[in-house]
């Protein structure tokens, strides 16, 4: 007869002896345990500490076990184990089509992109490289009567980001593949989220375990991790409406983008829940960054 609470601390103990890395939405072991010992049981989330002292179900307990090696000795991200994210206020589908959702854009988001977007409402929002569609439709919760794009090139990233459409089924929503916004027309988007892949060659090699389960062609993006950046900010530059603003993250390649760019003034964003490397760019800087980013972009 194992109660939840000794199921917690076991599990708890567990992670902690395994030294995983906590960095895909949760910020401690014990926070990652709760989530296991809740979906073991099916129960939902809010759950809280009134079931401690109650029996777990064997079968439960079962699951928990399973849960449990695919955490510590295969280093599954705990969004992969259960199925499901959480990102501010939404509920995602998680799993390996897509990296887990974790993205600080979320904050800027709930702040109504204030103070960088100044009018009302913004006609057109678009999610670029949007994985599993996270970011995008929490914008389109946020401003209902947007008009939303969700764009990615990867096929099974978009297979996961229509199943999460179908789950929170907002109406002013539309998924597009599209290699970055190349089909976006020019002066049409007034706010462009991207979350490019952005991890350096050395991040790459030094990744924990858990990160190598997400798809390497979210992360890797070259030797500086700016392979794909430069053609955004030329993409952006173009399609941007002449009130419009791109918030970037780049994580830590955020230096390597001062490096190519040395004459701009980057203003980069402070996150009070963590999170770095994401700066917001208007048309008049972009229009300026991308003269320069013709000299960086490789003709294929």
């Amino acid at each position: 007869m194992i109660t939840f609470r000794e199921a917690l601390a076991d599990t708890e103990d567990a992670l902690i002896a395994a030294q995983v890395y906590c960095g895909h939405g949760y910020e401690s072991e014990h926070d990652e345990s709760v989530a296991l010992v809740l979906a073991a049981a099916g129960l939902p989330d809010e759950t809280g500490a009134e079931i401690l002292d109650q029996t777990m179900p064997e079968t439960a307990l079962e699951r928990l076990a399973g849960f449990v090696r695919q955490r510590t000795i295969e280093r599954f991200p705990v969004a992969y184990i259960t199925g499901w994210a959480w990102l501010g206020p939404l509920r995602f589908r998680a799993d390996d089509r897509a990296l887990v959702p974790r993205s600080p854009l979320m904050a800027v988001i709930d702040h109504g992109f204030a103070p960088w977007w100044k009018s009302s409402v913004p006609n057109r929002i678009v999610d670029v490289c949007c994985g599993g569609g996270s970011l995008g439709l929490i914008a389109a919760q946020a401003f209902p009567d947007s008009d939303v794009w969700l764009l990615d090139i990867d096929d099974r990233a978009l297979s996961l980001a229509q199943e999460n459409l179908e789950l929170h089924a907002p109406d002013n929503v539309k998924l597009v593949k599209a290699d970055l916004l190349e089909p976006l027309a020019p002066n049409s988007v007034d706010i462009i989220m991207a979350n490019p892949p952005y991890v350096d060659a050395s991040d790459m090699a030094s990744l924990p375990p858990e990160y190598l389960h997400e798809p390497r062609l979210a992360l890797a993006a070259g030797e500086d991790g700016l392979d794909l950046v430069h053609r955004l900010l030329l993409q952006a530059a173009e399609a941007l409406t002449p009130d419009g603003i791109m918030l970037l993250e780049v994580g830590n390649s955020w230096y390597a983008l001062e490096r190519a760019y040395p004459a701009e003034p980057f203003t980069w964003l402070q996150f009070e829940t963590g999170g770095h490397g994401v700066c917001v760019l208007d048309k008049p800087t972009l229009n300026r960054l991308s003269t320069r980013a013709r000299e960086h972009i490789t003709p294929v």
